[in-house]
């Protein structure tokens, strides 16, 4: 059984964390094919959109595998290497912060540690009415150091996050659509149509644009306005230059839908 799935669908790259037997904890054979995955988004111009979920119903990913971590200490020498090499080879979307297509989280159930962490780091997160948002860690003698400690914070109210992170609690969907962290809640039966209205929204707009939003929002986050406002963004200098800042306009003075070529 392949860790993760990846299907291209026009312009739309979806992509499932594949081990519902395992709630589709993150293996280092997972994280090395979503990696993977990835990358060969990030070099296809033809993508503009990504979709990310967990397969069956019951989890998006409840993070690490913790048995493959348990069974690190009786491995023998060889298969420590290769699980270093898996580890080594893996660039996980959490430490990305150069991907700057627009990521759409379909969350179908359970996010827990490195499936919240996973979530945190997408754009817009859809989630189904059972699904549920925890970073559990701290009980396990861990921390979520996928970026979960430094994004929490940053999406919900300090107290709040801080709540969630000291105790481990599960935050309900609606509750997270109460705070602003989750985009949508609906029945888990309407969660594909919802998704692919997400998709649709965006896939009207030109990718570049897209690209370049996400860039200068994430990039200029960490910077006083004034400094973020005057600041060189590589994205938008590419936008301004690009045929679809022409496209636009024309179409819109000549009653029509622009025909978006990303360059």
């Amino acid at each position: 059984m392949e860790a993760v799935l990846y299907e291209k669908r026009g312009h739309v790259g979806w992509l499932a964390i594949n081990r519902p037997q395992a709630m589709n904890a993150m293996d280092s054979h997972a994280h090395l094919a979503l990696s993977q995955a990835l990358d060969a988004i990030q070099s296809d111009d033809e993508v503009r959109v990504v979709v990310l979920t967990g397969s069956g119903e019951r989890a998006f990913s409840a993070g690490r595998d913790l048995k493959e971590v348990a069974a690190e200490a009786s491995m023998s020498p060889a298969e420590k290497e290769a699980l270093a090499q898996r580890w080594k080879q893996a660039r996980r979307l959490t430490d990305r912060h150069d991907f700057f297509k627009p990521i759409i989280a379909r969350v179908n159930g359970l996010a827990y540690g490195g499936g919240f962490e996973l979530a945190l780091a997408c754009d817009v997160i859809v989630a189904a009415e059972h699904a549920g948002f925890a970073l559990p860690e701290p009980k396990r003698g861990l921390i979520a150091m996928a970026g979960g400690v430094h994004r929490l914070p940053r999406q919900l109210p300090q107290k709040v996050a801080m709540g969630l992170m000291l105790t481990g609690r599960v935050l309900p969907a609606a509750r997270a659509y109460e705070l602003g962290l989750v985009n949508q809640v609906v029945p888990p039966a309407e969660l594909d149509a919802a998704v692919d209205a997400w998709v649709a929204d965006m896939l009207e707009c030109a990718p570049l644009s897209l690209q370049s939003t996400k860039q200068c929002a994430l990039l200029g986050l960490g910077q006083p306005l004034e400094q973020a406002m005057m600041a060189v963004y590589p994205l938008e200098e590419k936008r301004k230059a690009s045929a679809d800042t022409i496209e636009g306009p024309k179409a819109f003075a000549e009653k029509r839908k622009p025909q978006w070529t990303g360059r």
